[in-house]
């Protein structure tokens, strides 16, 4: 992978992180038409890299609600603060879960899996539509709400599965508000990338030949950089705009994935 390439799908994971048309099935797709020939592992390294720096740019946008969440925790008080850092915690159970038990058949996903990436590309359209067709409502998300819509987040650690799509789906299918919905989903894979950074660095399994960390670094500064640009702007798109919308582009990208998979 050259710098041209990382630095153009950092940009991707940066547009398409906060978006409802899954960031690494992008990911995936970009690295299929750039010719990437990563191994899954090596291409599963980089994907966890670029939502590093885009977890860092939601940290940044969001650093109010993030320092509620570490006051919430360390009061030891039952006030909404504490409350909402629960709900955070109870949302990240599943995706551990999956995570540490399914971690080489995750692994395994990445990595040019083309086909798979179109056909969950249609699973995130169901998912729209449905929600697309849900009132609004201002409910604020409940205890049992943040386990539900945890297991979204699971199941969208499939490529090609939007999580945000997935999480803001659940929510609103629930009946929980939009923008309540957009912010919990935001918020709740910050904890979980950084725990995976710390368990694969921990662990010796993120290594890089010398000759990737330019690449590397360079596709980080791109999601960094495209993330803070344009995560309030696309925040209010999801909130503002009609899922349909989003659920008619991943039909298309999905179609033309599925096509690509089978004339290969």
């Amino acid at each position: 992978m050259d710098i041209l390439e990382a630095i153009i799908l950092g940009v991707i994971q940066g547009l398409t992180e906060f978006l409802p048309v899954s960031s690494s099935g992008h990911l995936e797709l970009a690295k299929a038409i750039l010719g990437d020939t990563s191994v899954p592992e090596e291409s599963l390294t980089f994907t966890v890299v670029l939502h590093f720096a885009t977890a860092l740019s939601t940290l940044v946008i969001f650093r109010k609600e993030v320092a509620q969440i570490f006051k919430g925790l360390f009061q030891f008080q039952w006030n909404d603060e504490f409350k909402f850092s629960v709900k955070i915690i109870i949302s990240m159970i599943p995706a551990v879960i999956v995570g540490l038990l399914f971690e080489e058949q995750l692994e395994s996903f990445f990595g040019g899996k083309i086909l798979l990436v179109g056909v969950m590309l249609l699973v995130t359209v169901v998912l729209l539509l449905l929600a697309d067709k849900a009132k609004n409502t201002n409910k604020e998300v409940t205890f049992s709400n943040s386990l539900i819509i945890g297991i979204s987040q699971a199941i969208a650690m499939l490529p090609g599965i939007s999580r945000s799509g997935a999480t803001i789906s659940t929510s609103v299918l629930l009946g929980i508000d939009r923008t309540k919905a957009a912010r919990f989903s935001f918020l709740m894979v910050v904890p979980l990338i950084f725990g995976k950074i710390g368990k694969d660095l921990l662990g010796g399994d993120i290594s890089f030949q010398s000759s990737e960390i330019i690449p590397i670094s360079a596709g980080f500064m791109a999601a960094f950089l495209a993330g803070l640009l344009a995560c309030k702007w696309m925040i209010a798109l999801v909130k503002n705009s009609k899922l349909s919308y989003f659920s008619l582009y991943c039909a298309i990208v999905g179609a033309i994935a599925i096509g690509y998979a089978l004339l290969q």
